[in-house]
């Protein structure tokens, strides 16, 4: 069984485009929405293909029509696309993102799978770090082999005992430093990290043309282009060069 692992599209249709992977299942951990500004496609698309979906906080968001007020970084560019992303879905698609599960558990194959957006403590919100210790006080209780999470749109894979915790990263904005779509393949009790060139100018476009203010404007075409939003006090420069590496690979056990 092949098994494409997706997350954080928000709503950056180019990118969920360019992901052309043969799959048997295919899960998506949510935010759906937001930040990006073709929500729409993103919706049926995950609506079609995908066989399991969970509820994120900006899917939450956009249908429960939860106001966001900030100033600076991703908090300012949620408020700002917020409103925009609600014009540009049909209300059968905010009814659609309100009734997805904020948790579901699936059995696949040999494995307990649990399904959320960010960690089974808080599943729309807590931030989740690429830390043992963090997840295995998370994990106490968790009747699951594999736990597969977003929210961070940052990719890895985490051996937790004997639990193993997938986050795919980003596919609509990368912010580890790596603008390419990213997800996982899981497969052959193996888990692949991908990454996939996609046509940036175009989400880029997408934005130019908006009605957005010209500052927010700036910073989505930042994040789209470099894989995040330069820090002053940062080691990491905009226009570093990603990694090298494309794909990362790691036994499975409890896929065995």
């Amino acid at each position: 069984m092949r098994i494409l692992l997706l997350a954080d599209i928000h709503g950056n249709w180019q990118a969920l485009e360019a992901i052309q992977e043969p799959y048997d299942i295919c899960i998506c951990l949510g935010d759906l929405v937001d930040y990006g500004l073709e929500p729409s496609p993103c919706i049926q698309w995950v609506k079609e293909k995908a066989n399991y979906t969970i509820r994120g906080n900006h899917d939450h968001g956009v249908a429960q029509n939860v106001k966001v007020f900030g100033k600076n970084g991703f908090k300012y560019l949620t408020a700002i696309t917020r409103p925009l992303t609600q014009e540009r879905v049909t209300m059968a698609e905010r009814r659609y993102l309100g009734a997805l599960p904020v948790a579901q558990r699936v059995s696949l194959e040999t494995a307990k799978f649990l399904l959320v957006h960010a960690t089974p403590r808080d599943p729309l919100d807590e931030y989740a770090i690429n830390d043992a210790d963090f997840w295995a006080r998370r994990l106490q209780d968790v009747d699951a082999n594999v736990i597969c999470v977003g929210h961070t749109h940052h990719p890895y894979v985490l051996e937790v005992g004997d639990k193993l915790v997938i986050n795919p990263g980003s596919v609509g904005q990368p912010r580890d430093g790596d603008p390419r779509a990213s997800y996982a393949i899981i497969e052959n009790q193996r888990v692949e990290l991908k990454r996939v060139e996609y046509a940036v100018e175009d989400t880029v476009r997408t934005v130019m043309e908006s009605n957005l203010p010209e500052p927010a404007k700036a910073l989505l075409a930042e994040v789209f282009r470099t894989g995040g939003l330069a820090k002053p006090d940062s080691g990491k420069q905009k226009g570093d060069a990603p990694s090298s590496s494309t794909n990362h690979q790691t036994p499975t056990p409890s896929l065995a």
